[in-house]
């Protein structure tokens, strides 16, 4: 599916990793991407090409910002001074004040009330990835959260979600943005299995065979976190790569 996020929906996938030249032979080698050069002018910063369109963006570190090595996710925003305002008054932070990136656009980094990093960007000439759901794309967005009750009215007043309320069971609780097969993204409650790991954002990227990727990416020196298996939405991997960042693949289930 090709399209323009609008304000509120992801919009941007970005590896933070201590190796850029290691991280761009592994992904590309697993999804068939391509990493442009750096580009000085934006701190060395790189992207990640499905095919002739950017899907990811790609940035070494070097540990002098003190920040952990992850992928993080980006949600459109019509104006990113006005969602840092809302993400403020909402018990939310500001990790990196709004910023220009060139005549792209503009960009917040901001943690929510359980301490998730998300990022926003007010797109100019530049709005993100234009690809879902597709192989090699990103399929489904969502945050693990220890604060759910916090965190889904502060993604509907600072993002502008229009929250649905798909499960509501102690063991299952879970809020999306839109409903049914309109849903772009998801909250889940994870206080009963995240443990000591901190609240987090991630995605899954879509593949043809999950348990072919799985085996391609422990080949290529990932490592295999949970067994690979069937859910309601799909043949789900959960691995690390060889820099020790999560990373989750979706694919068609084996019936």
């Amino acid at each position: 599916m090709t399209t323009t996020p609008v304000a509120g929906q992801p919009c941007w996938i970005e590896l933070f990793t201590p190796d850029s030249d290691a991280a761009a032979d592994f992904y590309g080698a697993l999804f068939g991407w391509t990493a442009t050069p750096a580009q000085e002018e934006f701190g060395g910063y790189r992207m990640f090409l499905r095919g002739d369109q950017p899907i990811a963006g790609l940035m070494a570190n070097d540990g002098s910002a003190g920040s952990p090595s992850a992928w993080s996710v980006y949600l459109a925003s019509d104006d990113v001074s006005a969602t840092a305002d809302k993400a403020r008054a909402a018990g939310g932070t500001v990790v990196a004040e709004p910023m220009p990136v060139g005549d792209l656009g503009h960009m917040v980094v901001l943690l929510d009330p359980a301490g998730a990093l998300i990022g926003g960007w007010q797109p100019g000439t530049f709005p993100g990835f234009i690809t879902r759901n597709e192989v090699g794309a990103p399929a489904w967005f969502e945050t693990l959260s220890k604060q759910y009750d916090a965190v889904v009215p502060f993604y509907r007043d600072v993002f502008g979600w229009d929250t649905h309320t798909m499960s509501d069971v102690p063991e299952f609780r879970y809020t999306t943005l839109g409903q049914d097969e309109n849903a772009q993204a998801g909250i889940m409650d994870g206080t009963t299995f995240l443990g000591d790991q901190p609240s987090r954002w991630q995605f899954y990227i879509q593949v043809e065979d999950t348990d072919a990727t799985t085996a391609q990416a422990v080949e290529l020196g990932a490592t295999l976190l949970q067994p690979v298996d069937d859910t309601p939405y799909g043949r789900l991997g959960m691995l690390q790569d060889p820099a020790g960042v999560l990373f989750l693949l979706m694919g068609p289930t084996r019936d």
